[in-house]
């Protein structure tokens, strides 16, 4: 049997829980807290950091092979762990030029995938003359550790940025660098692709879904997107130029802009299981939870397809300070045909948080009858 290590314990480790149960691997996780979601579903766990390496140093005498539930991780440290004969898939080479945004966007356009405008904000005193190509709004972003909107500003004129430099966002130890500003992009919507590659070098891709965002999260995700045919195999070409490129071994989510004008723009780049691709869990053959353990320990690939013609995802995102289980809102929410509620069994509710989310599978693409579904599910929820 397999013993597959997670360094991370969120709801993203804990969805591999069942499909861990269906292929018969054991999983070790490593996490802060004993409260994480992931310690329920874990045969063994390391009560550490992500960013420990001396605790996974420990992990990886547990396990087989160790992957990622997110990125937040030390690779310096972790390589020379990995020089001791320790086995990291996705490899800690793929990870690389990722988790810094600023050499993501190198990389993207090195490949010559479609990206954003950027440059590194390295000199603030030019500011005036770096900017003037871009005009305004433009974005400001951290160029580590931002998620869920965390560390991305828009900017709407130089004064605005000049303030925001010099607000709380940046501390005395931390130099301007670590910044990255990129051109903003009046799109038509925001997609994403969840894709998969194996030890063999095999590329699977699952529907191109359609992500809708709110104050820079994920509300809502529609499968499949409604876009052109061409506009969906341009997306899987730049999945599989971007896995193959870095030789992955898991799951990725790739974000991307469609503009106004059809095109279609890479916007950031998930080396794990992502938000996007939760859909999967009920509507497709394969989840990309059991896809990235397949992935990792060397199994056959699995099919990506849906089986339903479409299918929506509702985030259940806190929106107070509370220690709630929200038991009702969820019994009403399970009541809607072709419904499935997951809920994260996190112990604390605070604004913006991912406590949980639905699925509802449906017979049709009408995007009216969708958007109502998603309206009755937040109805319910946020109690409007």
């Amino acid at each position: 049997m397999k013993r597959v290590g997670i360094i991370g314990g969120g709801q993203l480790a804990w969805m591999m829980g069942g499909a861990a149960k269906k292929l018969g691997v054991e999983l070790v996780v490593q996490t802060p807290s004993t409260h994480d979601p992931a310690v329920t579903i874990a045969q063994d766990v390391v009560v550490a950091p992500v960013d420990d390496a001396i605790a996974t140093e420990l992990l990886a005498k547990k396990t087989d092979v160790i992957t990622f539930e997110n990125e937040f991780v030390d690779l310096d440290s972790l390589s020379l762990i990995q020089n001791h004969g320790v086995c990291f898939r996705p490899r800690l080479e793929a990870l690389t030029p990722l988790l810094d945004k600023y050499d993501q966007r190198c990389y993207l356009k090195d490949l010559g995938l479609p990206v954003p405008r950027f440059f590194a904000l390295e000199q603030p005193a030019n500011l005036s003359s770096q900017i003037a190509e871009l005009g305004f709004p433009l974005v400001l972003k951290c160029r580590r550790h931002g998620y869920d909107g965390q560390g991305t500003f828009i900017i709407k004129d130089l004064a605005s940025l000049q303030q925001k430099l010099n607000s709380d966002i940046t501390t005395k130890d931390l130099s301007q660098t670590i910044f990255l500003i990129e051109e903003f992009v009046p799109f038509e919507r925001e997609l994403a692709i969840i894709a998969a590659r194996s030890v063999e070098g095999e590329v699977v891709t699952y529907p191109v879904v359609e992500t809708q965002q709110e104050q820079q999260v994920c509300r809502r995700v529609i499968a499949p997107a409604d876009i052109t045919a061409n506009q969906a195999a341009e997306i899987e070409a730049i999945a599989h130029t971007l896995l193959n490129s870095l030789e992955v071994v898991g799951v990725f989510g790739i974000e991307l802009f469609l503009t106004r004008t059809g095109k279609v723009l890479v916007n950031e780049i998930a080396p794990r299981t992502h938000n996007s691709g939760h859909f999967s869990l009920d509507a497709c053959q394969t989840s990309q939870f059991e896809q990235h353990l397949r992935a990792v320990c060397g199994l056959p690939l699995g099919n990506p397809d849906l089986h339903c013609t479409s299918a929506l995802m509702v985030n259940l995102l806190g929106y107070e300070i509370s220690t709630s289980d929200y038991q009702n809102q969820r019994q009403k929410l399970a009541e809607i045909p072709q419904a499935y509620v997951h809920w994260y069994g996190k112990t604390e509710s605070r604004p913006g948080r991912k406590l949980g989310h639905v699925t509802v599978l449906l017979d049709d693409q009408n995007r009216d009858s969708i958007i109502n579904i998603a309206q009755t599910i937040e109805s319910i929820w946020y109690r409007v």
